[in-house]
């Protein structure tokens, strides 16, 4: 296993010929997070899971959260047999991959996505894992899988600037404070949050209603909306891990 500083190359069937990966989750690979980033093009298999939720990043612009704990480093959903969910946040998925824009031969050539491997991921290996390519050198079951996972993360990213756009000209944004009340003396604050206003989503009508349609985010807004379902969920695992660790 390979550790050190981030070191990025353009992955190749070469250079990296006997790359493996170790696709187990577990802590010591960056899994213990309390909430991961994720997309609009994933909102359909996020929502049924996670609650999601929208932050401001450093520069002011929004982004998607998926929560999974509540203090920090707890994802509830990790223990010692992995990530117990249906689904895997595509940032949590994607393990040493990701896209990076580069230039063909020609000058006036529009840049492509490739696929880029960090080159000191915990996650590398010779020895142990999915293997990145097959024996000839062809692509392997599982960098398709990757490279389905980085389009995801690639297109949704591109998405995601338009898809808060539509969502305040539509006023569809509301701030919150997510107050979790654990038992009668324990409760989690979670503030600088917002969700999608089910109010005013419902009565939404006229020219707005017809913007939000035809943005083709209509949809993104009500898997957000109904994701919120799942707070409940968190706070019940939560509870039976306290209980677990005799704090009940």
């Amino acid at each position: 296993m390979m550790a050190g500083m981030s070191r990025m190359a353009l992955l190749n069937n070469i250079d990296h010929a006997d790359l493996r990966v170790i696709t187990r989750h577990a802590a010591e690979f960056g899994d213990n997070i309390n909430q991961a980033l994720v997309f609009p093009t994933e909102f359909e298999e996020v929502q049924r899971e996670y609650p999601i939720f929208f932050r401001k990043d450093e520069n002011g612009a929004f982004q998607s959260v998926a929560l999974l704990g509540f203090d920090r480093g707890e994802n509830l959903f990790l223990d010692e047999n992995g990530w117990n969910a249906r689904y895997v946040p595509a940032v949590q998925a994607r393990g040493p991959f990701s896209i990076a824009l580069r230039r063909g031969d020609q000058a006036d050539a529009a840049p492509e996505p490739m696929i880029h491997v960090d080159l000191d991921h915990p996650r590398l290996s010779e020895t142990e894992g999915e293997s990145v390519f097959l024996p000839q050198g062809g692509n392997s079951p599982y960098l398709e899988r990757v490279a389905h996972v980085l389009r995801v993360i690639h297109r949704g990213a591109e998405m995601s600037r338009a898809m808060f756009a539509v969502f305040e000209a539509c006023d569809l944004l509301d701030p919150v404070t997510v107050e979790i009340k654990l038992s009668e003396s324990e409760k989690v604050t979670i503030p600088d949050r917002f969700t999608i206003s089910r109010e005013r989503l419902q009565r939404l009508s006229g020219e707005k209603l017809e913007t939000l349609h035809q943005s083709g985010f209509l949809y993104a807004a009500f898997m957000a909306a109904a994701s919120l379902g799942n707070v409940s969920r968190l706070i019940e695992m939560k509870n039976r891990k306290r209980a677990a660790e005799g704090l009940i």
